[in-house]
């Protein structure tokens, strides 16, 4: 692999077995573990509960919304630091749409950030509009999707 190549491994495992398999559509869980190596606890996933899921687990639409808002936070944090912006607090509570289709098929149709920064010094905050630009023009997953991801700063 060449030395500017990521790779990423996930195991997902179904733990939703409840003794008959997939023998019919209502007689197994939706349930499932997430886990990477080196993580020390698995994520617990499951469907929504429309689809029969578990409404106590992460299903896969909030986790791809969660690593959207994720890998903005983390690229916005490193430029205030680079850009001497001591950000004290940050909170994003990302909305993601998703539209279904006749066939139950579906896809995301626009995932909105709402990033709330607390900064140390409020007189430099004309700077952040421009900070979360670059974030999002940086951010690997915003970058890898095919629907619109905005981001409405507070």
């Amino acid at each position: 692999m060449a030395p500017d190549t990521h790779r990423y491994v996930a195991t997902v495992t179904w733990t939703g077995n409840r003794g008959s398999g997939t023998a019919r559509y209502d007689a197994y869980g939706r349930e499932h573990e997430i886990e990477a190596d080196g993580k020390s606890v698995p994520i617990p996933g499951s469907s929504i509960p429309q689809f029969r899921g578990n409404a106590e687990r992460y299903n896969p639409e909030e986790l791809l919304v969660a690593a959207l808002s994720s890998c903005h936070m983390l690229w916005f944090l490193h430029l205030c630091a680079t850009e001497r912006v001591i950000v004290t607090g940050y909170r994003d509570r990302a909305e993601g749409s998703m539209k279904l289709n006749a066939d139950g098929s579906g896809q995301f149709t626009e995932v909105v950030l709402h990033p709330h920064v607390t900064i140390e010094d409020p007189q430099r905050a004309h700077v952040l509009p421009a900070l979360h630009e670059r974030a999002h023009e940086l951010c690997f997953i915003a970058r890898s999707v095919s629907f619109p991801v905005r981001c409405d700063p507070s």
